[in-house]
């Protein structure tokens, strides 16, 4: 199986799910996967490794930027099948555990079908697995330094309010932000193009997603890697405040 893969810099590679992305990032023989999609993404995020010249047992540690189901569903895969470490935000570690679930609930999408997209966007998670349990037995707070020893040397960035826990990456050195669901591009639910916060329903806290928004304007970045929508080029200070003036 071939997926989308786009190489967006050396050794930076985003990678199109099927509605979720994932970002990979190589040194050498060694690998950081960044977020692993839908539980019905898998066959895709192994054919991306693949692709990208690798293998799930050359995967160095998965970070996730937050624990819904998109983008953890093939964690506890990795961490069974390959002894994988999965690393999170301090906060979102229990979220990884689902020691609690904090997610758009069925009740708040079914009231929500009257939008345009949400029932076909709703179809294809379902399809996909969004509702699937998938824990991660033993998930990680992220190891103390920073830049993180891993490949690609990622500086997590605290971004809460899509949920508590949510954390961005930033690639200084390559000029990369790898914003999860900080900050969107596009999703099937939003009729809006470019730099975005998704849609009210999404977070947990609207207001905390707004003001993280602020972490994200003084970063030094020209290339969004979005967890939702095409790949965005330009100042990233720029980008994080249309997105600010388009929630407001």
């Amino acid at each position: 199986m071939r997926t989308d893969v786009q190489q967006v810099a050396d050794g930076t590679y985003l990678v199109y799910g099927s509605d979720t992305n994932w970002v990979i990032l190589s040194e050498g023989d060694a690998v950081t996967l960044i977020d692993t999609g839908y539980p019905g993404d898998r066959a895709r995020l192994l054919a991306s490794l693949q692709e990208v010249g690798s293998a799930p047992e050359a995967v160095t540690a998965v970070l996730i930027t937050h624990a819904h189901t998109d983008h953890l569903g093939n964690a506890e895969h990795l961490r069974a099948t390959y002894g994988t470490p999965i690393y999170l935000h301090p906060a979102e570690v229990p979220h990884a555990r689902r020691e609690f679930l904090h997610q758009v609930s069925i009740g708040t999408v079914l009231r929500n079908g009257w939008r345009p997209g949400v029932l076909p966007w709703a179809i294809h998670a379902l399809r996909s697995g969004g509702t699937a349990h998938v824990p991660v037995s033993s998930p990680e707070p992220f190891p103390p330094a920073v830049p993180l020893d891993l490949p690609g040397r990622p500086v997590p960035v605290h971004t809460p309010g899509h949920t508590d826990g949510h954390c961005s990456y930033h690639l200084p050195e390559a000029g990369v932000l790898i914003a999860g669901d900080a900050l969107v591009s596009g999703h099937p639910t939003s009729r809006l193009k470019g730099p975005q916060l998704l849609p009210d329903m999404f977070h947990r806290e609207r207001a905390r997603a707004v003001a993280s928004l602020a972490a994200l304007e003084v970063l030094d970045a020209d290339v969004l890697l979005p967890g939702h929508g095409p790949v965005h080029r330009g100042a990233l200070g720029e980008a994080a405040l249309q997105a600010r003036e388009r929630a407001l």
